[in-house]
This record gives structure tokens, C-alpha cells and sequence, in this order.
């Protein structure tokens, strides 16, 4: 320890270790749901009482700052945040200090404090909230993966959309046999990308001909309920990305956006570059949802079944890409829905 840094909880937990250990394990138990969880702020005021100081915020990706205390002044604080966040290394201005949160490598967030007695109080307390928000990802990683193994066994596609497309083609055989014979090749097509043994990734190019081949598909089932428009930039089409990303996001913009309405509705997916980045669009003008709903989705706060599949492309691209990526859902009721995919152009490892 650095000469002449007091820690309070250290002193105390030579008088009485009990209490030390009983606060520290609830604060764990606290920060077990992350740092956008439902008892985060409560973990915060654990936290200040542990180490002493007069004030203490907590934030995840989003910059949004749980405090407990006394926060420190905004323009400080807010330069203090951001220099965190984007330079991943600590800070300190005016009496408030900040350092990244780093869980398994990866930038979960930032832990600010006011009025610390030295640089080893904010170090400590960072430790104490890492390890718990490593504990909770394991916990939650473990969950996770064996319901995935389930879903995939059961559900890899979708029953309802199997039957709907075969009954629709069955129906044109006789009528139009060469519409048929079309439909017929499309489902092939389709089943043989969304079944087949593939790598870890692909690209652009073949997510974008399954989405296609999906919705023409769904056009036959819906008929003149769907309205679709596709339009990928040429520089984007050899990006390389994991595996069925945009299916899952347009089969949502159809199942929970469009057919729940009775008019007709309009599916866009649109590729474009933007700078160093490959950005992709699924939008539909269908039902939408309570923006809060979209939040907890992603934040996987919500049961897969409810989830339409959101939570779980998002967590394969930031773990594949870093924090700083993934989706973004655009959403109200009854404005329709926009899901948008940011991935680098270029990523090292990353080859289909």
C-alpha cells in the first residue's frame, strides 16, 4: 500500500472483519445483475460507506452515472466520464477521480469519486466492483449457453414459417408451377444457409442474398401485406461478419412488426459504409414497441421468448467487435421499428 494512504474499511476490518466482509458480499450481490441492474445504486451507497468517501457514481457503456453522495460539479465530472470511457486508462480533474471498469478485458464502465484520501481508495473499490460484475457474467454466460444449446436444437427455424411457406407453394403448383418451382428453389436455398455447417463468419454479401431469399418467401405467405426494399453498397459486400446476424433481425421486423398489424407494411434493410465502419439497417413501419422494452431486450433483462432475438445477435457482436459495438434499436408504439448493425470494416481475426 502507498505510504501515508489511510483506507478506513482496512482499519476496521482489523478491529471487526465481519461487518467488512458482510458489506463487501452485498454490494456483490448487488452489482450481480451489472451496472444498469435494478439494485446498481443501492451497491453504489454500499460502496461510499465502505471506503469513506463523500461521494461515489457508478456507469455502464451508456454514461449514465448512478450516484451516492455528494457528486462532484457536472462540467467536471462530464470531462472526467468521457476521457474514461474512450482513452480506457484513469483519470482525475479537480478533485474528482475516475477509472475504467474492465471485466475479462473488456470495458464494462467507470467508477467515479469525490473526496478519495488517495489514488489506492478508487483502486480498491474498482477491484471489489470488477469482481463482482465477473461473477455475475459467469453466472449469467452459463445460463445463457445452455439455453441457446436448446433454443438451437429446437428452433433453429422457424416452425411457423416452414409450414406457411410450404402451404403457399403446395397452393401454386397446379396455378403457377413455375412461381412454384421458384419458391420451391428460394426455400432450398434458404434452408441450406440456415442449417448447413458454416464457420464463425461470413459476409455481408451471403447475409444479405438469405435475407433476400427469406423475404421473397414471405412475400408469397403475405402477399401484398409486405412491402420490402433491400439496397446494399457495393464497398460493404465483402465485410466480413459472425454468422445469421440480419436474418434474425428482419425475421423480427416481419413475426413482431408487420403481421401483427392488418394493413399493409414496409421492410428496408440497407447496407452502407460510414468511415471505417459497416453500418446495417432493419426497418419496418409496423407496431414497434415501448422504447423501455427495446432497453431491456438488449440489456437481456428480458425472457428469449420476448426477447425476438435482439439480445443475443448483440451480445455475439460486441463480443466479437469490443463495447463500442453492436445494435441500436430506434422504437415506439405504433412508429415502427429500427434496429441498426455498426461493425468495423476491417477487423483482425475476423475472416469468413
Amino acid at each position: 500500500m502507498t505510504e501515508g494512504v489511510r483506507l478506513p474499511w482496512r482499519s476496521a476490518a482489523r478491529a471487526d472483519p465481519i461487518p467488512v466482509l458482510a458489506a463487501a458480499r452485498k454490494i456483490t450481490d448487488d452489482l450481480i445483475d451489472g451496472l444498469a441492474g435494478t439494485h446498481a445504486r443501492r451497491a453504489a451507497h454500499g460502496l461510499r460507506r465502505l471506503f469513506g468517501v463523500a461521494g461515489l457514481g457508478l456507469t455502464d457503456l451508456s454514461g449514465s452515472l448512478l450516484w451516492s453522495g455528494r457528486p462532484g460539479p457536472d462540467a467536471t465530472v462530464a470531462h472526467v466520464l468521457d476521457e474514461v470511457l474512450h482513452s480506457e486508462e484513469p483519470a482525475s480533474v479537480d478533485g474528482v477521480a475516475a477509472v475504467p471498469l474492465h471485466v475479462h478485458d473488456e470495458l464494462a464502465g467507470a467508477l467515479l469519486v469525490v473526496g478519495a484520501s488517495g489514488s489506492e481508495v478508487v483502486r480498491q473499490a474498482a477491484d471489489v466492483v470488477v469482481q463482482a460484475l465477473e461473477r455475475g457474467r459467469l453466472e449469467a454466460s452459463a445460463d445463457q449457453a445452455a439455453q441457446a444449446e436448446l433454443r438451437a436444437l429446437r428452433a433453429e427455424m422457424s416452425p411457423h414459417f416452414v409450414y406457411n411457406a410450404l402451404t403457399v407453394i403446395a397452393s401454386l403448383v397446379r396455378s403457377e408451377p413455375d412461381r412454384a418451382r421458384d419458391l420451391m428453389l428460394d426455400f432450398a436455398d434458404y434452408t441450406r444457409y440456415s442449417l448447413a455447417r458454416h464457420g464463425e463468419y461470413t459476409v455481408v454479401a451471403e447475409e444479405f442474398r438469405a435475407v433476400e431469399t427469406y423475404l421473397a418467401l414471405q412475400r408469397a405467405v403475405l402477399g401484398e401485406r409486405l412491402k420490402v426494399q433491400v439496397r446494399v453498397a457495393p464497398e460493404v459486400l465483402a465485410v466480413a461478419v459472425p454468422y445469421l446476424v440480419l436474418e434474425p433481425l428482419v425475421e423480427n421486423a416481419i413475426r413482431h412488426g408487420i403481421e401483427p398489424r392488418a394493413t399493409t407494411g414496409l421492410v428496408q434493410v440497407h447496407g452502407q459504409a460510414e468511415g471505417n465502419d459497416c453500418v446495417i439497417s432493419v426497418e419496418d413501419d409496423g407496431v414497434g414497441m415501448d422504447p423501455k422494452l427495446a432497453a431491456d431486450i438488449l440489456a437481456g433483462r428480458v425472457a428469449e421468448g420476448s426477447g425476438l432475438g435482439l439480445a443475443n445477435v448483440d451480445r455475439r457482436l460486441r463480443n466479437v467487435y469490443g463495447a463500442w459495438y453492436g445494435l441500436t434499436v430506434e422504437t415506439e408504439v405504433g412508429a415502427g421499428t429500427r434496429v441498426v448493425v455498426r461493425v468495423p470494416r476491417f477487423q483482425p481475426g475476423v475472416l469468413p
